[in-house]
């Protein structure tokens, strides 16, 4: 009898200890699982944190600071570039291998300085910076096929053939997409600033000029942006010029006139008939777009132009 107590108090102890043991594992068990979950929640809430500071880069002194630091130089060699064209078709002008080789060096000279900033702190900004950047030295290699070119072709023909240089294609499509991507960014920022403004909007495949008048104008420039970079032309004028046209040709009812029904068919016929000049926007700014959210930039403002 002694020896059957002796046994059973064996095995009460040895389930005991097992039991402690057990629930001494399922403790700590249950201590790594809540302090793993906790772990993520603070890595979740520092990814989440991390995620937020990348979406604020677009403020308005980034804008700016692109502008002036990159826009802006780019420009002074586009507005170059289509100047000397433009003098070339009219045959107006002279010494063609010269002017071509003063735009070679004039790309090589802005490139450094779009180069010689960091906008990488705002993706599409940087984006933009790095098309830009791509855009010059393209065009410096054009510049350098055109120079060979115009030792014996002149006006149309040396045009033509350096229009179909992949060097020149390659320049356009990229400062296309530069200013697609800055356009995207002036939108980001609108977003922060008000709340009616989405931070990205992609037009439907057919546009109806009843959905295009209901959207701000920061939005429509960021289409016409798109739509100038799926046309793969060059241009002198700016996305919201472009805007101010298809919004007066719509305002004066000549939509209804031509039973154009789409956005795009007017973009189309405004850009083939070149009914859209630099300096529409700011013409029509002060009657048309007056209380529409923009951020500060020179080309939104004559008056600071």
């Amino acid at each position: 009898m002694e020896k059957r107590l002796t046994r059973t108090a064996m095995f009460f102890s040895v389930g005991f200890v097992f039991m402690v043991a057990f629930a001494a594992g399922a403790f700590f068990f249950g201590l790594k699982i809540g302090t793993d979950k906790a772990e993520t929640k603070y890595e979740m809430k520092q990814l989440k944190s991390q995620l937020s500071e990348s979406a604020v880069p677009y403020q308005q002194q980034d804008l700016v600071s692109f502008y002036h630091t990159v826009f802006s130089p780019y420009r002074e060699f586009q507005t170059e570039w289509i100047k000397s064209i433009n003098k070339l078709q009219q045959g107006q002008l002279t010494e063609p291998v010269a002017i071509f080789k003063g735009l070679g060096e004039l790309a090589n000279r802005k490139n450094k300085e779009v180069s010689s900033f960091d906008m990488q702190k705002s993706p599409l900004l940087g984006q933009a910076q790095a098309s830009m950047i791509r855009s010059l030295e393209q065009f410096e290699q054009a510049a350098g096929k055109a120079a060979a070119h115009a030792k014996t072709l002149k006006n149309k023909p040396l045009i033509e053939a350096i229009e179909k240089e992949a060097s020149y294609q390659n320049a356009v499509n990229s400062m296309l997409d530069a200013q697609q991507a800055y356009y995207a960014a002036m939108l980001k920022w609108g977003a922060t600033v008000n709340p009616d403004i989405p931070g990205d909007y992609t037009s439907p495949n057919i546009m109806e000029i009843n959905q295009w008048k209901k959207l701000p104008l920061i939005v429509k420039n960021k289409l016409m942006a798109d739509h100038l970079q799926k046309r793969k032309q060059l241009a002198a004028f700016y996305p919201q010029d472009l805007t101010s046209r298809v919004d007066e040709f719509i305002q004066t009812g000549q939509q209804s006139e031509m039973k154009v029904r789409s956005v795009s068919a007017i973009v189309e016929l405004m850009v083939n008939t070149k009914a859209v000049r630099s300096g529409d926007f700011t013409a029509s700014k002060a009657a048309q777009y007056e209380k529409e959210t923009l951020p500060q930039l020179p080309f939104f403002y004559a008056e600071t132009e």
